[in-house]
């Protein structure tokens, strides 16, 4: 105990105290666990911008993209895809709710980039030229550039691999992507990392030639890495980022080349929307099955990143719920569950960043699309960058039916902790004893499909101009804490004097 002592004082007398209570009443912590985030081990690290996002390659140029749901279920499949315009990106709103999750990537991109013409003029043609299916112009593009300047997120992206960038051959020329780079560079941008294209496994959406496989893949790939390397060396390059089964990943891989890639990339979706006849349930939204899909696609890219790039880093660099616009409650708290779930999972498990489809287009997007208003995924997002920081901790606590518990260093906070406790249980309160005095921040809602959500029992909204609210903690004594059922709590401990978060 003299050892204890000297690391700790609060500890000690918080562990007498626990001790003489076990003693007289064995039962009491049958459902309590213990933490004390003085002593919490570092695991690892993730990038700054761990948390991040993306915009579509549609929502810029504008064009068919996943239609909105209408009255009923049974017209999901009905028809995909409705025109939208190009989302407004100088739009003050918008820019003032992506600074405040920054720093982040955005990753610009998506199935449409795969056939994207990039226009030698400052507005679009009327037709895409022959072997293309859209057009981006240079004042589109610079205003991609202009606003992740103003919001402090850096650009990742995919290039064209479609007909109208191959010679008669069939082989991918880097042209189209010289004049998109160079671009880039004469309006002062940057692309600090790239896909060679968007989702290879999936050739025939992709809009590559026809019988395109994994070979052909390779052979372009090796073109399209030394052009980056020789001329644009500052770009990361990320590959294959390929989504859903790995035996195709794995071809990619090998055809890549040996150190094809500077991080391994991935897509994951744990179910497909209803649009394109998936099948889930909100009863099933809060099950251990249901989290735990995003381990199980990571453990598979693992086992190809050992074996092909030993080494190199894991980046998942596209996700949500569901794919194909995602299912109407994605836009609920009920699928904030999931989505800082998976971010507390994928951190401790090593992967450097994560990026969620999309900022603020379709049912999954963390914003709303037509009136940019925050969902209940943004609140949760904007939490985790004010709270969770780089240093990754283990919190002691193995994930176990109903009680999710991760923890980080928080960020500038010198020697601060911040656990995120996920209580996925809708019948019974959870708790924990904490040897320190802490600040707490729960998010719930008065039905778990609602598109509002309340911190500390205040609905969270914007101001009257636009301002976001003050984010704030309650203070909680050492001891311990309740966390009711289906709530999602933030823990913050600023005085825990942890030596992992000097």
């Amino acid at each position: 105990m003299r050892k204890i002592h000297r690391v700790c004082p609060e500890l000690q007398a918080c562990l007498i105290s626990i001790l003489l209570i076990a003693l007289a009443c064995p039962g009491a912590f049958a459902e309590q666990a213990f933490i004390a985030p003085a002593s919490l081990a570092r695991v690892g690290t993730v990038d700054e911008r761990f948390q991040s996002y993306n915009v579509e390659m549609i929502e810029v140029t504008g064009g068919r993209f996943w239609k909105p749901y209408g009255s009923s279920t049974s017209d999901g499949p009905s028809d995909l895809y409705e025109y939208r315009p190009p989302t407004d990106l100088t739009n003050a709103r918008l820019r003032k709710l992506a600074a405040a999750l920054s720093p982040a990537y955005m990753r610009v991109s998506g199935t449409w980039a795969n056939a994207t013409y990039f226009a030698d003029s400052e507005s679009a043609p009327p037709e895409p030229p022959h072997g293309f299916n859209g057009v981006l112009s240079q004042q589109q593009w610079r205003g991609v550039v202009n606003f992740s300047q103003a919001v402090g997120a850096q650009i990742v992206t995919s290039f064209a691999v479609s007909p109208g960038t191959r010679d008669a051959a069939g082989i991918w020329s880097p042209h189209q992507t010289r004049r998109f780079l160079d671009y880039t560079s004469s309006v002062g941008g940057r692309v600090a990392a790239a896909e060679f294209m968007n989702e290879p496994n999936l050739f025939a959406t992709g809009v590559a030639p026809t019988g395109y496989g994994a070979a052909a893949y390779g052979r372009d790939f090796k073109i399209f890495r030394s052009f980056v390397k020789e001329n644009f060396p500052e770009i990361f390059i990320l590959g294959p980022g390929t989504v859903g089964e790995t035996t195709s990943a794995s071809d990619l891989l090998v055809a890549s080349g040996h150190g094809g890639v500077d991080a391994v990339s991935y897509h994951h979706y744990g179910t497909l929307s209803e649009r394109c006849r998936g099948t889930s349930s909100p009863e099933a939204a809060l099950s251990e099955e249901w989290f735990s899909r995003t381990d199980q696609t990571l453990a598979s890219y693992r086992l190809l990143r050992d074996k092909f790039e030993p080494g190199k880093p894991i980046w998942l660099t596209e996700t949500a719920a569901a794919a194909c616009g995602g299912n109407r409650r994605d836009a609920t708290f009920l699928d904030t569950f999931r989505y800082l779930d998976q971010l507390g999972r994928l951190a401790k498990a090593g992967v450097q960043v994560v990026m969620h489809n999309t900022l603020a287009a379709s049912d999954y997007g963390l914003i709303n699309e037509k009136t940019l208003a925050p969902r209940p995924n943004y609140w949760g997002a904007l939490l985790w960058r004010q709270l969770m920081g780089s240093t990754v901790l283990d919190s002691g606590l193995p994930i176990q039916t109903g009680l999710h518990v991760y923890a980080h260093c928080q960020p500038r906070m010198r020697g601060g902790v911040s656990l995120l406790v996920i209580n996925t249980n809708s019948n019974a309160p959870r708790a924990l004893t904490l040897a320190s005095a802490s600040e707490r921040y729960t998010l719930d809602a008065a039905n778990l499909q609602d598109g509002t959500v309340r911190l500390n029992g205040r609905t969270l909204d914007l101001g009257v101009k636009d301002d976001l609210p003050r984010i704030g903690g309650v203070q909680t004594a050492a001891g311990a804490l309740t966390f009711a059922p289906t709530t999602i709590t933030f823990v913050a401990i600023p005085a825990a004097a942890n030596s992992a978060c000097q």
